[in-house]
């Protein structure tokens, strides 16, 4: 499994990018896909996730803000970044979740850096 993250860069206080991640390979049977975020000297953390059926999750911090969605084909999925703040500085990775014990994995990142 291959994951393309893109999207990021420099953006404004209150912007709103979109961040993008395309998944490829051995793609028969996604869970889940998520998106995750680390900030510089923190943990890597749960932002938003949504299942094969629809249903959607968001850390508290973003919820009200950040809306995830994907494709039909659930080949993309995507980030749609609300009225950010320096909060949510930091490298940005889509993870997608299999069934049946099949491949999982982890896009490369994408860099957000909000300033004010």
């Amino acid at each position: 499994v291959q994951l393309q993250a893109s999207g990021g860069g420099l953006v404004q206080a209150g912007g709103s990018p979109r961040l993008s991640c395309v998944a490829s390979g051995d793609i028969l049977a996604i869970d889940s896909t998520g998106w995750y975020r680390q900030a510089a000297g923190k943990q890597r953390e749960l932002v938003a996730v949504i299942t094969s059926s629809g249903t959607t999750n968001y850390a508290d911090s973003v919820k009200g803000r950040f809306i995830i969605s994907r494709d039909k084909a659930e080949t993309t999925a995507y980030l749609q970044m609300n009225n950010l703040n320096g909060d949510d500085t930091g490298v940005y990775y889509c993870n997608v979740q299999q069934r049946y014990g099949l491949p999982s994995g982890w896009g490369q990142g994408t860099l957000v850096t909000v300033s004010s």
